[in-house]
This record gives C-alpha cells, structure tokens and sequence, in this order.
C-alpha cells in the first residue's frame, strides 16, 4: 500500500488506506491547524530525525475507559503515602523537555525540536495539556497529550523518581472520568498500560467512538484548576 504524501492542504486519505504497520501519510508540516485535523481523525505524528514526518493510525488502537481504570494495590499504597504532589498545566514546556530526554535502558525519545514547539502551540492555544509530579517542589515525572471533544489523547510520559508518572497517570484518569470523558487515546499498545486496563480495540471500532467525543465541547484552555486534591 502506498503511502500518501501531503501537500499544503489539511487533507489526509482515509485510514483504511494505512499500511499494515498504520502509516497513512508521509510529509506536510506540524501546524496547529494540521496536527487538530489529524487527531479528529484519529491520525497522530510520530517520527525521528532526519527521517519526514509519519502520520499513523494504528489498527488496532489501546485505548483506556476511566472506569475501567487498574490500581494493583501496591499503586494504592503508593497514593496512600502521599508522596507527590500532582498539578496541571503549570510548566508544559517542562514535562516534554523531560519526555524527549534519554531512557535508562535507551536512546531519547521521538519528540524532537519541531515536534517540542508544535505541541507547546497547542498548549498555547488550549488543546494540549501536561500532568506534572511533584516532590518537594522539584519535577519529578508527568505526561502531555491532546484534549479534543471528550477524549484525551496521550503523547508521552516520563519519570525521574519510581512511581511519579504512573500516580501522575492515575490520578489524571481518575479526575476526567470524573468530568466525564470518555476514555484515553493510547495509541498503541505497551505492557505499561496494558496494566492499567487499556485495551485494544479495532480501528473501525475507535473511530466511532472518537466520531461520538467530538459531538461533546472540547474543554480547552488552562486546566490548571482540574484537581481537587492534588496531594497523593
């Protein structure tokens, strides 16, 4: 199958036309008004450099319903010490700076400087929202991703102290079930969130669930108010 290669235009082919492997498109740019037409239809970016950029939709797709969110009860003992302090969208910049660093056991991520400055636009203009962990007022770990309708699209997670992005994760699932979105948007599947209760569903069925969140008002702006008790 091959791949279509974008022009100027916001316009991408069908995602039945992906690869096996769910690329879908090759080039174009990281605008807001691209990257917003991509997730609405359910296409994301993900690239390295020198390579172009890939746009992907993944069949099947992990996704997570707040309902059906995991915590194994050594993570509930992890809350109960209340060890991290968890805020929203105070230093966006910040937690994809840490995403894009080296792993312990590899390379640094995808997340390069054109990828760094397109989403820090989004977050400017209100879609794209960080979770941040905090202990004794240093970073700790976090994660970013993209709000459309009521469905959160997760990026990218990271974590310099055992445990702070995953009650990072949890505590955020946990407040948008609360304000009723629908799931989380994992993209592709990893043991990590597997663990969590994310689960794979086919493409087709993604994309009529991703069609019926963007029915409901897309909760932009700052989310930094979104917790209520932000101490775990």
């Amino acid at each position: 199958m091959p791949i279509f290669p974008l022009g100027k235009e916001c316009i991408f082919p069908p995602v039945e036309l992906a690869t096996k492997e769910g690329i879908i498109a090759v080039g174009g740019d990281l605008s807001p008004q691209r990257l917003l037409a991509a997730y609405r239809q359910g296409i994301f970016p993900w690239y390295s450099d020198p390579d172009p950029i890939l746009w992907w939709s993944p069949d099947p797709r992990l996704i997570l319903f707040p309902h059906e969110l995991i915590v194994s009860k050594t993570m509930r003992k992890t809350l109960n010490k209340g060890e991290f302090h968890i805020t929203c969208d105070t230093c966006f910049r910040d937690v994809m700076l840490g995403c894009s660093k080296p792993r312990k056991y590899g390379p640094g991520t995808w997340i390069t400087n054109d990828i760094l400055e397109a989403y820090c636009r989004l977050h400017e203009m209100g879609y794209a929202h960080s979770v941040e962990s905090w202990q004794q007022d240093k970073l700790v770990g976090g994660l970013y991703g993209v709000s459309l309708g009521s469905v959160f699209v997760g990026e990218s997670m990271f974590y310099t102290v055992n445990n702070a992005s995953k009650v990072a994760f949890i505590a955020f699932v946990q407040r948008l079930g609360e304000l009723g979105f629908s799931f989380i948007d994992c993209q592709v599947y990893t043991a990590h969130l597997a663990s969590f209760g994310a689960i794979a569903i086919p493409r087709r069925e993604y994309l009529k669930l991703l069609r019926q969140c963007l029915q409901h008002k897309t909760r932009s702006g700052n989310w930094q108010n979104i917790f209520n008790s932000p101490r775990y």
